[in-house]
């Protein structure tokens, strides 16, 4: 496969598995997606087939007939050439380096919302209020739908404007429902001690990896994802860090994270611990010479798996030490939630957890304010027990008198 890096002929551009072209007609950009391989024959090709195409353009000899002929998937409505945009979001999506599931969630906005009313009609035709028609026309699920619905829409009309297809996003002047985030509802951190000390005491032999899962994921505050695809290459104990790069999605393993930036996380005393006990339980694995003796991920499944490919594996031990120690309720991702709790309660530097936890310090602030403002809270009104008594001289009560209008 080429790299994006290599120097591409004038008009020619790598997207996703496919090489696109661009190239004027009529006074209008127009882009088109081939089929051709990312190697340096296939570039070539693609170079050759613009020249082709400009050449003609030129001689006034590329007519719709001629240009469906050069390319018979054309996205173009032979009116005007404007995309039609059911097959440019069909291409666009095609195109874009994302997770399963993220590719399942555009497919679901974009199939039950949006393709029944725009699948056949051009970009340049797509407004606001047509938009707004269509909104008004919908059964929403709930504001949530919604809003992922126009955010997705508003995701593939951007790129339309970026491509010099439309001059503006539709979506844009369109209000979206306010956001309803869900109540953080961390543990506290006796809580998760017990859940720890439960599982470490009750699971045996192979099951106990998920013993040392959970007291990796309570003192790091790592994704679940994220621990389910971390290898042992990618942690470094003398250093006491673990390079976070990779996911576990829909069963599979990509090569990134939820965001698209890889992180060093630091591990602290009780992270390393749940790793040493992990080493342990694959060097007995390897002793009795089970299958998958020696895995490259730190917290292999006891069945017959190189990796935890779902969270249900995991979920099933987490509840189960939930009900047995009479506990609340709580989804296991908010292990997540108490590791950044217990950081703010400590004082720690907001910075330094946002980037622990791979997030932006405005959302760390968004999410967990009232633990920000708790951890404050009484030194602030111990300031005022503490006040000169002198201060207080001279104050004095004004009563409100009535008035009668």
């Amino acid at each position: 496969m080429a790299r994006k890096s290599l120097d591409l002929p004038t008009g020619v551009e790598l997207v996703g598995q496919s090489i696109r072209i661009r190239f004027m007609r009529n006074g209008k950009r127009c882009c088109e997606t081939l089929s051709y391989p990312q190697t340096p024959q296939g570039i070539q090709a693609a170079s050759g087939l613009r020249a082709q195409v400009i050449q003609l353009a030129k001689l006034g000899m590329l007519s719709d007939e001629k240009y469906i002929e050069l390319f018979p998937r054309t996205s173009y409505a032979q009116d005007g050439l404007s995309p039609l945009f059911g097959e440019y979001a069909q291409t666009w999506l095609n195109s874009r380096d994302i997770v399963i599931g993220t590719r399942k969630n555009y497919l679901w906005a974009l199939n039950i919302y949006w393709m029944p009313h725009l699948a056949t009609t051009p970009l340049d035709q797509i407004t606001s209020m047509k938009l707004r028609r269509i909104i008004t026309d919908t059964e929403w699920k709930s504001p949530s739908a919604k809003r992922n619905a126009l955010l997705r829409l508003g995701s593939v009309l951007k790129s339309a404007v970026r491509d010099e297809l439309i001059p503006r996003n539709p979506v844009d002047s369109i209000e979206l429902p306010r956001r309803n985030k869900k109540a953080v509802d961390p543990f506290t951190r006796e809580e998760a001690d017990q859940v720890i000390t439960w599982l470490y005491e009750n699971l045996k032999w192979q099951s106990m990896v998920y013993a040392c899962y959970f007291e990796f994921a309570f003192y790091t505050g790592m994704r679940p994802s994220e621990i389910m695809a971390l290898r042992w290459d990618e942690v470094d104990v003398t250093q006491q860090s673990a390079h976070v790069c990779r996911v576990v999605a829909s069963g599979t393993v990509h090569e990134r994270t939820k965001t698209g930036q890889s992180r060093i996380v630091l591990l602290n005393n009780r992270a390393l611990h749940a790793l040493e006990q992990a080493r342990g339980i694959a060097t007995s694995r390897a002793q009795r010479n089970l299958a998958f003796p020696e895995s490259r991920y730190v917290f292999p499944p006891a069945k017959i798996a190189e990796h935890i490919t779902e969270s249900s594996t995991t979920d099933r031990y987490f509840k189960g030490a939930l009900r047995k120690l009479g506990l609340r309720d709580r989804p296991q991702y908010n292990a997540r939630h108490t590791y950044a709790t217990m950081c703010l309660m400590a004082g720690m530097n907001p910075a330094f957890i946002a980037t622990q936890l791979g997030h932006s310090v405005q959302m760390l602030l968004s999410t967990y304010a009232r633990w920000i403002n708790s951890s404050t809270d009484w030194h602030e009104l111990d300031k005022l027990d503490k006040a000169p008594e002198k201060s207080q001289i001279g104050t004095k009560v004004v009563q409100l008198k009535s008035t009668t209008l």
